[in-house]
């Protein structure tokens, strides 16, 4: 949420003229939001133009550990929604602590019954579900509350060595891939 403050605020200051932090107009501010939500980092298709209710979206993440990969989720709006979250399932291999390898994902605004309130309402909506997916992959990056343990903890445990590469299937990739083949990775150091 940071990263998107903070880009709110600045964008806000050049668009009025006005120092970032003073007082502004709220439907401006979602305005700035859903434009940054798209503007290169997320698009939408739909494979069957008679099935709205299916789409699929790709995150291509402008900065962070993923910037120079995209990943592709399927999005299935059933027909209760707005009463339930659409489904939603990540169709790209990642080694990321919030994204099991079978393609779940721990996003709290996905899920139908939360305790702590910020679970799926009624009020929300489709760009809400497309923000929060972005967001996986830089303000919403959580290695506290894991869903793939593994991926968390081989972050905490190399967070100061950052290790520069990764091996998934004896093929060395780059850790800005970060796309997960067939097996856990191997860390080589630089």
């Amino acid at each position: 949420m940071l990263t998107l403050a903070s880009k709110l605020k600045r964008d806000e200051g050049v668009k009025t003229g006005r120092p970032p932090g003073g007082p502004s107009d709220s439907s401006h501010r979602v305005s700035i939001r859903d434009r940054l939500l798209i503007k290169g980092t997320c698009k939408a298709s739909f494979p069957d133009e008679n099935q709205l209710h299916h789409f699929q979206l790709a995150v291509s993440p402008d900065e962070g550990y993923y910037q120079s990969g995209t990943f592709h989720f399927e999005i299935d709006v059933p027909e209760a929604y707005n009463m339930v979250p659409p489904k939603v399932k990540c169709q790209t291999r990642i080694w990321h602590p919030n994204i099991a390898e079978t393609g779940e994902i721990c996003l709290s605004l996905l899920r139908e019954h939360s305790i702590d309130g910020t679970g799926w309402a009624p009020t929300r909506t489709l760009k809400d579900v497309v923000w929060g997916l972005n967001s996986l992959f830089t303000d919403l990056l959580n290695f506290d509350d894991p869903l793939n343990i593994d991926a968390a903890e081989h972050h905490l445990r190399d967070k100061v060595t950052k290790p520069t590469k990764l091996v998934w299937d004896q093929t060395v990739v780059d850790m800005s891939d970060w796309i997960h083949c067939d097996a856990s990775p191997t860390i080589l150091q630089a």
